[in-house]
Order: structure tokens, then sequence, then C-alpha cells
């Protein structure tokens, strides 16, 4: 065979046949167990969003020992879901985060108390925070409101509330507050604190990596954030499908729940998404909700410092 007869076959070759090219590697671990909140980042796996723009995705979750500093301290994974105040305080500490994707534009975070109290009424009683990820909001009313509540610390606080064991606790509106209304357990609303309507909307859960990471891995990170928000926009569109593949997950982690209350969960974290402002899915970190999130946090002293918008966000 001559050589240009060779070079043709090989040019053919190279056009019908073109070389795979080697996926991108990201690890994520999710805030908690499998659930609905995930949703958006199940469904761009699922729908191959991330094969489609040259990524693998590893899905990871979290056991109840594991906390995002001690992940990012054996730098595994590759990127972690935290809240705002979670990586403004980890930044503040010395520990270089930067957000390259955020699904929650409001804050989600209500005190409940027992017998249709008033919870900013109930001075000096009983409150629980779960344990895992620390409960910012709840140290702040406390020092502004001079509650005086005695913070217990724990990570199962729906039974302790329900059994009496507690006055008051915190709870999230797409998780420990449908599993109160699941329950069967009657919430009058003078019981029920939603911080958002009171001067205290800070976003929460966002994507995070190493500022380093995201110099060595721009691109990937990019189109990490187009790929998730393309699962988000498919989530809100066929939301029932959308949960077909989230129990997946459940049955597949061992998560303790039901299609009731995930589906439940899914709508609230869907309404979460919806900015206060345009009433859209926007996927920003904003700049106001930054500088809020840093006067309360300094005023109560849980922030060593101020953190600027632009070494918590992506150009």
């Amino acid at each position: 065979m001559s050589l240009s007869v060779r070079l043709i076959l090989m040019t053919v070759v190279l056009l019908f046949c073109p070389p795979k090219v080697q996926a991108e590697k990201l690890v994520l671990m999710t805030s908690w167990t499998a659930q609905a909140q995930f949703a958006g980042y199940y469904v761009a796996y699922e729908k191959g969003f991330y094969k489609a723009v040259g990524l693998d995705i590893e899905i990871t979750h979290p056991t109840l020992s594991t906390t995002p500093k001690i992940t990012l301290q054996h730098e595994q994974p590759d990127a972690i879901m935290l809240s705002l105040m979670s990586a403004m305080d980890l930044i503040s500490q010395g520990i270089p985060l930067v957000n390259i994707f955020q699904d929650s534009m409001n804050s989600s975070n209500l005190l409940i108390s027992r017998r249709d109290n008033d919870p900013l009424k109930m001075k000096g009683k009983k409150m629980a925070v779960f344990n895992a990820d620390p409960n910012y909001l709840a140290y702040i009313i406390n020092k502004k409101e001079k509650l005086n509540y005695d913070i217990i610390r724990c990570t199962s606080h729906i039974n302790l509330f329900l059994s009496g064991a507690i006055d008051a606790t915190m709870a999230t509106s797409y998780n420990e507050y449908l599993q109160l209304l699941q329950s069967g357990y009657k919430m009058g609303k003078e019981s029920v604190y939603r911080f958002s309507e009171h001067g205290y909307n800070i976003q929460e859960q966002g994507v995070y990596v190493m500022r380093s990471y995201y110099q060595n891995q721009t691109k990937v990170c990019q189109k990490f954030a187009s790929a998730t928000r393309q699962g988000w926009e498919w989530v809100a569109a066929h939301p029932e499908e959308a949960l077909e593949i989230v129990m997946k997950y459940v049955r597949s982690d061992h998560a303790v729940t039901n299609l009731t209350l995930q589906r439940r969960m899914l709508q609230e974290v869907l309404n979460l998404q919806l900015d206060a402002d345009s009433k859209k899915r926007e996927f920003r970190v904003r700049r106001d909700m930054v500088e809020k999130a840093n006067r309360l946090l300094l005023e109560c002293g849980l922030l060593k410092r101020a953190v600027s918008f632009e070494e918590l966000t992506v150009p």
C-alpha cells in the first residue's frame, strides 16, 4: 500500500471515527443524604447533561461524622455543597473557597416552638439545632433578640421536639417542617418564625471548590455550572419525572424517607430557587445577601473578618 493511500485511509478514519476524548472528572459531595434537595444534580447526571459537555461527575453523600472542613482538609471531594454563611465562615478562617454554582436564592430557615407559643417569647428555653452544619441564624437571633435559649446540638431533633424534650427547634421549610406536618403535629401560625420574612433572608446552598482548583480547572467548573443549571431547569419543567430519579438515589443511599415527603420537598426547593425580586431562577450569589450576611455574622461575633463578594465568587 502506497504512502498516499495510507494517508487517505488515516484521514477517513479520523473524520468518521474520531479518537475518544477523556472526560474530565469532578467529584461532588452533597450536603446531606440523598433527597429531592439535590434533584438538579441527579437529573444532570442521569439525563447526560454532564456527559454532553465532557464531564465525568461522581455524586457522593456525606455521613453523620463528615463535615465540610474535614473533607476539605483531605482535599476530597473536588466540590462540596455549603450554605452561604458556612462558606463565608470557612473563608474567614483561611480556607480559600469559591462559589461555582448557587441553587438557593432564599432562606428556608424556620424556628418552631411547641404549644403555639411565639418562639421569640420563650426566653431561656431549650432550642435544638442540627449538629452537622452550624446554624448561624439560630445563634444570631438568640443574641440579637436576647432570647437566652439553651441551644442543644443534635442529629435527630424532630423526635426530641415531638417528645417534648425540647421547647423549640430550628427547621428548614423543605425538610423538618414537612416531617412535622407529615407526623400530624399541629403548628399554629404564631409558633412558626420564618427568618426570610423578618430581615434574615440569606441564601443557603451553593457548590464550592478551592480557589486553586478553580484556577486550574476553570473550564471544568464552567461546564459543571452550565450543565447543572440545565438539570435544574429540566426538573422545574418535569417535576414528577425528576422525582422518579430522586427516588432511585434515595433507594441506593438507603435514605429513610418516603415519596410523599420527597414530592413536597421538591416543590418547596423549587420555590426557594425563585429570586425574591425577579421571581426567576437566577442561580447566582447576590451581592446584597453577602453584605447582609457579613453584617449579621460580624455583629454577633461569628465571623473572624468580613468576606468580600469578589473573593467568594468567580468572574
